[in-house]
């Protein structure tokens, strides 16, 4: 085995060695991010660690050595297609742009709060949320009554300054950020939904007041901001999973894709969904907000995904607008 592991560290590095003399004569704007997945990660992660570093050195912009093997890096279009042609390689493909995709959720879905719960079982549950990041003073993420985090995690509160996690909110990583603060909303929804505390009286500005609660409770969440404003980089979206499931997360929530699906070997989801299944981690992904053509507008389409769809809510917020010309409407 560690024999295998040194070939492959040699096969690599003639390989990247070989990528670093074309990149001479490259002009910087002829280089865009390319992801050159490699499979399953190596015994020891150092090796990868000097395949990736060693190898590309400043066009190496990412590496992902704890949970699978791989790095994205700035290339020529014809520098990506000779890495691709490596035995070694799985895949190389450009680094793609994933979009972002009540109180009342869990009770319209038929889970309502009188369903008996085991929170000492639920508290053993961490979900890891890929997403916009997350507002860490929320009341949906309050320790309050909770102990310390399950011996299993091993992740880290990496959420930059002011940021603090706690016995609910165990871990937070950024990526193409200096902080895992949402200030888009969108993580911070979605995390509440998956398994926010139970907070009474929220409200909407006064409408809809109810309580607000996520579907596990007593679970613990573990941030990982993947994307800058509501735009999600391919490179960013790997890195969450290669920490996410090198952590010790349960569960993986992904809420972002793209509108038409791609080659499985050409997204990051899939990618790192696969890899989170070899470990025993559901990875729950949803499946899309685009179009009107049934099937077509599904691009979460891995078969070791679970994808959830979209649906329409069992409400609607009427209030009266009044204009500044007194004209008054219903909206």
């Amino acid at each position: 085995m560690a024999m295998s592991s040194f070939l492959l560290f040699v096969d690599i590095t003639v390989i990247l060695m070989l990528c670093i003399s074309l990149c001479h004569g490259a002009v910087e704007h002829d280089r865009k991010v390319y992801i050159a997945y490699l499979g399953a990660a190596p015994d020891r992660e150092d090796i990868a660690t000097s395949q990736h570093s060693a190898m590309l050195q400043s066009l190496s912009t990412l590496s992902y050595k704890r949970s699978f093997n791989g790095f994205a890096a700035k290339l020529t279009n014809e520098e990506a297609k000779k890495l691709a042609s490596f035995k070694e390689v799985v895949s190389v493909f450009p680094s793609k742009v994933y979009h972002l995709q009540t109180t009342r959720s869990w009770d319209f879905l038929g889970l309502n709060q009188t369903v008996k719960r085991n929170a000492t079982a639920e508290s053993n549950v961490i979900v890891g949320v890929l997403d916009t990041g997350i507002w860490p003073e929320s009341d949906s993420f309050s320790d309050e009554g909770f102990g310390p985090p399950p011996k299993k995690w091993k992740g880290a509160c990496k959420g930059g300054q002011n940021f603090t996690c706690n016995n609910k909110l165990i871990g937070a990583r950024a990526y193409h950020s200096d902080s895992a603060r949402d200030t888009e909303g969108h993580g911070t929804h979605t995390a509440s939904t998956a398994a926010g505390n139970n907070v009474v009286n929220a409200s909407f500005y006064g409408l809809a007041e109810g309580i607000a609660r996520g579907g596990v409770p007593s679970a613990r969440i573990a941030a990982y901001k993947v994307c800058s404003g509501i735009l999600c980089l391919s490179e960013d979206i790997l890195a969450g999973f290669d920490d996410a499931i090198a952590d010790g997360v349960d569960l993986i929530s992904v809420s972002l894709g793209l509108e038409i699906p791609v080659d499985l070997y050409e997204d990051p989801v899939a990618i790192g969904a696969f890899h989170a299944a070899e470990k025993g981690v559901l990875v729950l992904q949803s499946a899309g907000n685009s179009g009107t053509t049934g099937f077509q507008s599904v691009s979460s389409v891995a078969p070791w995904i679970l994808s959830v769809a979209a649906s329409t809510t069992d409400r609607l917020f009427v209030d009266k607008v009044v204009l500044g010309n007194g004209w008054k409407t219903l909206t």
